[in-house]
């Protein structure tokens, strides 16, 4: 009976986790939206993006509000957007998206982790090439009817549509990102997240042991406070 009630503890610590890191991340698009657009979602399409993803991570109302208010003021810090490249152990490549008020602790801490976990940091390009740029948006299943819309998703900018048990994942290319955002703006479909992503061009499989090794590089790069989001290319 201990046991099965520390798992669940586990679990519900971890999932706190993940809630708390997604409520932050959203934070900081809220903030750098706000920043560069200005604080009404009316006359700001990233806000109204932020804020739909809020919605989408079940981010309560009053936090987004108060982040709004944050970012308005003058004295609330500029974050500026960084992307790192790197290895992870076994060669596998590492996109590292950052939001950062101060680079230079950003830049050392992202290679401490690297280095710390048997991967290293790499050049400005070193792993960018093997991965695309791409619109991603996810939509609960009773949210989007696919045999109504799916041709309309591909006027739209739709890619490749994949529908999945818990979520309908739809992929567009960069360019007709701001096309599907408006569509579904328009249609008033609510999606959990709208989001643009590297997607790996190639994907690599390990033994769970290497896995193992991997993964440990890459939580540690994710629970860094200054990190929005780990991309790499494991099947």
């Amino acid at each position: 009976m201990g046991r099965i009630f520390e798992k669940r503890k586990h679990k519900m610590f971890a999932r706190f986790d993940r809630m708390a890191k997604a409520f932050t991340r959203i934070g900081k698009d809220i903030a750098i939206a706000v920043k560069q657009g200005g604080p009404l979602p009316e006359n700001n399409p990233r806000l109204r993006l932020a804020i739909q993803n809020a919605k989408g991570a079940n981010m309560p109302k009053d936090r987004v509000d108060a982040a709004i208010k944050r970012a308005s003021s003058r004295e609330e810090k500029d974050f500026e957007e960084v992307t790192y490249e790197g290895y992870a152990p076994h060669g596998v490549p590492v996109l590292v998206e950052c939001a950062t008020d101060n680079p230079t602790r950003t830049v050392a801490n992202v290679r401490l982790h690297f280095s710390k976990n048997g991967g290293n940091m790499g050049n400005s390009g070193s792993v960018a090439f093997m991965f695309e740029r791409k619109g991603v948006f996810k939509f609960a299943p009773g949210s989007l009817n696919l045999e109504e819309m799916e041709l309309d998703l591909i006027d739209a900018g739709a890619e490749d549509i994949e529908q999945e048990e818990e979520e309908i994942v739809v992929y567009t290319k960069f360019n007709d990102f701001g096309n599907m955002q408006k569509f579904i703006e328009t249609k008033e479909i609510n999606a959990k997240s709208s989001e643009l992503q590297y997607i790996p061009t190639t994907t690599k499989e390990l033994s769970e042991a290497d896995l193992d090794e991997v993964m440990e590089c890459i939580t540690a790069l994710e629970e860094d406070d200054d990190v929005q989001n780990v991309y790499h290319n494991l099947a």
